[in-house]
């Protein structure tokens, strides 16, 4: 096999993510993955063939690979993947945490997920269409207090709204890092959410455009995509990870679907640094 030469994050890069799967082990109605129509799943690559790839990828300190899906940890190498990657490369987490954590805490060491940053490495979602407060907060207070950098975000949907502010007042309580999302989406024929390009996820017409990405998405089969939006519906993507002669290229790339964006790419949000205001592609010559 040829070299995997190293792939060094441009300083324009804001979010760098690795999508281990697509699937999960709950099934909220309201999932951003199914905003619109979900490809069939591809082949999912290996623990190793993971490693071999993630370990390409020079960033900063400040910019972490966050592991995501679908759950992560599903993934059947999941462990090995988090102790395998080199340790010069900070990861984050997101996951619903419908895991063994006994195996967890005995396998991976807390200083592997937690870095200096203004919020927690491993970012546990709350859907309370699906979960139950009482046992999440349990282990999550039994992962903080064996030293892991972890909190709670609750997605603010119209119908749970109550809840989740319910449910952050009682973990805060208890000394747990709760925070909320945006709820983005549709709900009752309205459009939830805050973007930053004006009928890019309305889903009328399709528009071409020029854009460009601020993130390094990596989907299931090692694919590296343009967008969420490209992920989600399968369309080609722009390399592989296991592709020895892949570089990130800053550059403006025609789009021939906007008006079908994914809310995750285009809605104003904080960067890494949590600074208010940044969104993840810049688009332009919108027809």
């Amino acid at each position: 096999m040829k070299r995997l030469k190293e792939i060094t994050i441009p300083e324009s890069h804001n979010y760098l993510a690795a999508f281990l799967t697509l699937g999960c082990n709950l099934t909220c109605s309201y999932c951003i993955n199914h905003f619109g129509t979900t490809a069939p799943g591809t082949r999912l690559l290996t623990g190793a063939e993971w490693v071999d790839g993630l370990n390409r990828i020079v960033s900063r300190t400040d910019l972490p690979l966050t592991l995501q899906g679908g759950e992560p940890t599903i993934h059947k190498d999941f462990i090995y993947i988090v102790n395998n990657l080199k340790p010069e490369l900070n990861i984050d987490l997101l996951t619903n945490l419908h895991f063994d954590i006994e195996r967890f805490m005995a396998e991976v060491s807390p200083d592997r997920i937690k870095r200096d940053a203004p919020y927690a490495s491993i970012r546990v979602s709350y859907h309370p269409e699906v979960m139950e407060l009482t046992p999440l907060k349990e282990k999550v207070l039994r992962l903080q207090r064996a030293g892991y950098s972890i909190g709670i975000w609750g997605v603010m949907h119209p119908s749970q709204a109550a809840e989740i502010e319910r449910a952050q007042k009682e973990c805060v309580e208890a000394g747990i890092d709760f925070r909320q999302k945006e709820f983005l989406g549709e709900y009752r024929g309205r459009m939830h959410g805050t973007f930053m390009y004006d009928g890019a996820i309305d889903k009328k017409e399709k528009k071409s455009v020029l854009c460009k990405t601020t993130e390094l998405i990596i989907g299931p089969g090692g694919g590296i995509y343009r967008c969420h939006s490209d992920l989600y519906e399968g369309r080609t993507p722009i390399g592989s990870i296991l592709d020895p002669d892949f570089e990130i290229e800053e550059v403006f790339r025609p789009c021939d679907h906007f008006g079908h964006c994914n809310p995750c790419d285009v809605k104003v949000k904080t960067n890494r640094l949590q600074q208010y205001g940044h969104t993840s592609v810049e688009i332009k010559e919108i027809e």
